[in-house]
């Protein structure tokens, strides 16, 4: 009989809590950069992102679908 009513108390649980969920809008919307004269991959992740611009480089070419890191001005990426 116990079992029963932790199950069941589980169960509505759960399911109260599923109601209650919502998405979160914290991550926003992604931003876009136009490249100017004179960027590099490099100097975006350095501005763009805090510590080692190597992640941001990473980051960055993953997002856009860069296989090196070659950019022209004009150029519109992606900014997770």
């Amino acid at each position: 009989m116990f079992v029963r009513v932790l199950l069941i108390a589980a169960v509505v649980t759960l399911l109260g809590w599923s109601l209650l969920i919502r998405d979160s809008d914290g991550a926003g919307r992604p931003q876009s950069y136009v490249v100017q004269p004179g960027d590099t991959l490099w100097s975006i992740a350095a501005a763009r992102y805090g510590g080692d611009p190597r992640a941001g480089v990473w980051r960055l070419q993953e997002r856009n679908g860069l296989v090196g890191t070659t950019i022209t001005p004009g150029e519109k990426l992606v900014v997770p």
